[in-house]
């Protein structure tokens, strides 16, 4: 009684481990899976005491940059384990011998050696198993490296093009000012459509292969997360502040960073609103909202006469993506950016310097 129940504890760990792999890697579905997030949570509190010893957010980086690359190696040698394990106790209840011998033979099969043949019919279906299961775990992971280095390449090239036109950090004054000198205001459309289908391609990359938001940028200063805020700040500006022609591609482009930045929070449980009021107060003060807005004035762009109506509008359509790139940005550790990662975080304020 005791070997089938030591037996049909085995069978559930590797049938645990290989539902893990699948919904990890092959379901193209945010489903959080446990093993997976506890193996993650586990690394990123190792991760976290040497960032911590860290004396500038230049060496917490580095020491971040290794995190997830890491922790994904680390996955399948976890799984490895527990599939040693559960086929250990398998090969144990079916009585190969003593549990050293029963160890021996499943990594014997687990790793193909072939040095414990099995004894009988019963134990070499269950040698064949653990070895598809063995070869189909690193695999999986295999196949799949190149699939988020293809999704992260794809990331990082627009959040690059974004310090072309925002500046490091980028920031929602710089990017309008620019295009305000160069007289690309009335193509900024095209920017909206491009961020529209970036963030489409976000949520969906970042709930099915969850690790890619922990993936850093090749450069320290930039962030998808600061991007991001940068971006929908931009939009709402755009909207709120200058008295220009409405532009419904800056309101669809909100509204598509807002539902994907949903989708990618609602994965790790951050908390927000799913439903907020145009009033409920957000993390920008009606000071820096002004601050901005004299900037941009002095830079000669149209800005409404009406300063309370801009704020209101402003702070309408902040409202439903605030607690989104707040939250993100602190899970990520992300970069200091005006009005995103410096939003109740132990940021110091670098320097202003003047232009020369």
């Amino acid at each position: 009684m005791v070997r089938v129940v030591v037996g049909v504890a085995g069978g559930t760990v590797a049938a645990a481990v290989l539902v893990s792999a699948v919904r990890t890697f092959v379901v193209p579905r945010a489903i959080p899976v446990w093993l997976t997030r506890a193996v993650f949570l586990a690394s990123r509190r190792m991760f976290m005491v040497r960032a911590n010893r860290a004396d500038d957010y230049e060496g917490r980086d580095r020491v971040m940059a290794s995190y997830a690359p890491m922790t994904l190696i680390v996955l399948p040698v976890v799984w490895l384990v527990c599939v040693l394990a559960g086929f250990t106790a398998i090969f144990w209840a079916l009585d190969v011998g003593a549990l050293r011998e029963a160890f021996r033979e499943s990594g014997s099969s687990l790793f193909t050696l072939g040095f414990a043949p099995p004894p009988d019919l019963v134990t070499t279906a269950a040698a064949f198993l653990e070895a598809t299961i063995g070869l189909g775990l690193l695999a999986l992971l295999l196949a799949y490296l190149p699939t988020m280095y293809t999704a992260f390449s794809r990331r990082e090239a627009t959040v690059a093009m974004l310090e072309v036109r925002a500046g490091s950090p980028p920031t929602p004054s710089e990017l309008l000012i620019r295009a305000w000198r160069i007289d690309w205001i009335d193509r900024l459309p095209e920017l909206w459509a491009d961020w529209q289908a970036w963030f489409i391609d976000i949520a969906e990359t970042h709930t099915s292969l969850a690790a890619l938001s922990f993936f850093r940028s090749p450069q320290p200063q930039r962030s998808w997360v600061t991007a991001s805020g940068c971006v929908l700040d931009t939009a709402s500006l755009r909207l709120a502040a200058l008295d220009l022609p409405r532009e419904p591609d800056a309101a669809l482009c909100i509204r598509t960073g807002t539902v994907s930045l949903r989708h990618i929070a609602d994965y790790f449980s951050l908390p927000f609103d799913p439903d907020p009021s145009p009033d409920d107060p957000i993390t920008v003060t009606r000071d820096e909202f002004d601050e901005v807005v004299d900037h941009l004035a002095a830079e000669g762009l149209p800005v409404r006469t009406d300063r309370d109506a801009a704020w209101r509008d402003f702070a309408g359509w902040r409202v439903n993506y605030d607690a989104l790139v707040t939250g993100l940005a602190g899970l990520t550790m992300a970069p200091y950016a005006p009005w995103t990662s410096d939003r109740g975080l132990a940021y110091r304020r670098p320097p202003l310097r003047r232009r020369a």
